[in-house]
């Protein structure tokens, strides 16, 4: 069997990037003179959806039509990628608990529904992308989590093996993702959906990143 691995999600598992997306999406419907629509704290959830989530949710609000997220997605990566560091930060405990993870001889590499490139400028501007031996974000391949292929390439492109890993996430679809691949999923409990992640019935919750050395050992040894 190959090393353990731990593949981490993006967007309110590693980083608190909600406020980077709820203005890009603000951005996309002040360009069309409708004002910043969703807020940074109460519409977090849906920041780490994804643009078209929060782009839905503001057409949604104003009596739109759900066109107009296909319309404003382009123009909200290009605004996110100008500003994607502006507020965002590492969530507590993160930076130091992958090292532990490292110096105990563990992989570990990203599996993001953030498109790769914006994945890696981010990661790298938080001066963190050297810590991951692989980064798979939602255009790497031609499909994205839930399906588990791209949890299996951030895997082997680690260096990993697929029986011998886990993914600490934080919503459903990373939940989905890792039965999908056959593998526990530890869910964080410090994003907007707090301890309800529980009701997805995770292998393990993580409630701060002090924790996850112990909780990555129960789950996979």
């Amino acid at each position: 069997m190959g090393k353990k691995t731990v593949i981490f999600d993006l967007d309110g598992t590693l980083a608190d990037t909600s406020r980077d997306l709820i203005a890009s999406a603000n951005a996309c419907f002040e360009r069309r003179g409708l004002g910043p629509v969703l807020d940074p704290v109460s519409d977090a959830a849906t920041a780490f959806r994804g643009g078209r989530a929060m782009l839905t949710l503001g057409a949604s609000r104003l009596g739109l039509t759900a066109d107009l997220a296909q319309e404003d997605y382009p123009y909200l990566l290009e605004w996110y990628g100008a500003h994607l560091d502006q507020h965002t930060v590492m969530y507590p405990g993160a930076v130091a608990a992958i090292e532990g993870l490292l110096s105990a001889g563990y992989l570990v590499g990203v599996c993001t529904n953030k498109p790769e490139g914006l994945a890696e400028t981010l990661l790298t501007r938080l001066g963190v992308r050297a810590l991951f031996s692989a980064l798979v974000g939602a255009d790497t391949l031609p499909v994205r989590k839930p399906d588990p292929a791209p949890y299996r390439a951030s895997v082997e492109r680690a260096g990993g093996t697929v029986a011998a890993s886990l993914l600490v996430g934080d919503t459903v679809t990373d939940r989905d993702t890792a039965r999908a691949a056959g593998v526990p999923s530890l869910l964080v409990t410090f994003g907007p959906d707090g301890q309800g992640v529980a009701g997805l019935r995770p292998e393990g919750l993580l409630d701060h990143y002090d924790d996850l050395g112990p909780a990555v050992v129960r789950l996979i040894g």
